[in-house]
């Protein structure tokens, strides 16, 4: 068990939470009126003691508002088997409804300047198309077989500068250029991911996956398609079903959304359907719903045991953090987790890029590598920018 000595300190204030105040290797989530931007590490705490090393830091001048007081902050990795653990941030900034707090668990160093932005780059996929086609028919094969119902499928790009790569500035174009999305930052790990994987707020919780694409420009025809296509249809059918068997157990009520919502991002639209349900007593926390949760087949496939199978034989690299649980948990439970989507890893000059397609029955190598180009273009916008 680990061991920490910290105590919290809650003040409200009156300066807006920003970004531009985020440690190069911290943590920032930015959606609508929630915003936590968190510095410093005070702990770093194994996933499985999160709970009890939250509930151990006492606070002086707590509030009854989420993302305050003790807070873990963090991604995992995309295997639900590997270790992981999160940060426990020495200083957090919290925008909540409106309201605005400082948290303060340890001294936080100074922040460094921002380092001069690359200005030229370099991009290279290990993946060549034939390659890409080869796999997409692997994966239809094991579909054929009968070893899998739906399996997703990702390849890798790196870019290259010839100057490091600045979280910060990632984030506050990402903010301008993606509205809508989970802007999230964590440990060098930075995007903009479309899905909620679970919010728990009190006894309520909130999920909203997203599975079906259709690589689009607003284009009222190709929504229209998406809305439509039957194979779209039943690939969402299989996450929503997955969502309501992991989340009914838990709740006293939940309401799943009928017919998906067709949801735009960018150059890409998503079906959606939404999840509201009342947690039976005593509330499981928000890290472990998105425990319970994840892999979803939107991001690994169904039966998640031979996806993931599937997955390790044929896309050669690992996924790391790729489409992994990201988001924060604060001592009470409450707490926000998305799947980490459109996102980067950033190390100095290098930025790996990750992006999939659920490969599902009818599905074509074509328009699966088209639809990863569209996932991959907001973070290729926000790292090489004009």
């Amino acid at each position: 068990m680990t061991t920490v000595e910290l105590t919290a300190e809650v003040r409200e204030v009156d300066t807006a939470t920003s970004h531009a105040v985020l440690d190069p290797h911290g943590f920032a989530w930015l959606h609508h009126d929630t915003a936590i931007v968190a510095a410093g590490v005070a702990a770093r705490v194994p996933v499985d003691e999160v709970d009890a090393v939250l509930a151990g830091i006492p606070v002086d001048g707590a509030v009854d508002v989420p993302a305050t007081g003790p807070l873990a902050v963090g991604a995992l990795a995309f295997d639900p088997d590997a270790p992981g653990d999160l940060v426990v941030p020495a200083v957090v900034t919290t925008r909540f409804a409106g309201r605005r707090f400082v948290t303060r668990i340890a001294p936080a160093a100074d922040g460094d300047s921002p380092p001069p932005p690359p200005a030229r780059f370099s991009i290279d996929a290990p993946r060549t198309r034939a390659q890409w086609d080869d796999m997409v028919r692997a994966a239809l094969a094991a579909i054929a077989a009968g070893e899998v119902e739906k399996v997703v499928l990702a390849r890798e790009v790196f870019v290259d500068g010839d100057a490091p790569f600045d979280v910060r500035a990632v984030v506050a174009r990402l903010v301008t250029q993606q509205p809508g999305s989970f802007v999230y930052a964590a440990g060098g790990l930075v995007g903009a991911s479309p899905e909620l994987l679970v919010r728990r707020l009190g006894d309520t919780v909130e999920s909203r996956p997203m599975a079906g694409t259709a690589v689009a420009d607003g284009d009222a025809a190709s929504l229209r398609a998406l809305a439509e296509s039957v194979k779209d249809q039943h690939e969402h059918r299989l996450v929503v079903d997955a969502i309501t068997d992991a989340l009914r157990p838990a709740c006293r009520d939940l309401d799943v959304g009928g017919i998906p919502e067709v949801a735009v991002f960018g150059h890409v639209a998503h079906l959606a359907t939404p999840f509201r349900g009342r947690l039976h007593p005593p509330a499981p926390t928000a890290l472990d719903l998105a425990q319970r949760l994840h892999p979803t087949p939107a991001v690994g496939g169904t039966p998640t045991a031979a996806s993931l199978a599937v997955i390790r034989e044929l896309e050669g690299f690992d996924r790391g953090r790729y489409a992994g649980p990201v988001g924060w948990v604060d001592a009470r439970g409450d707490g926000e987790w998305a799947i980490a989507l459109r996102g980067a890893e950033l190390d100095g000059r290098r930025a790996r890029l990750v992006a999939g397609a659920g490969i599902v029955d009818g599905s074509d190598p074509a328009a699966e590598w088209a639809e990863t180009q569209a996932k991959l273009e907001p973070m290729l916008r926000a790292l090489v920018r004009p």
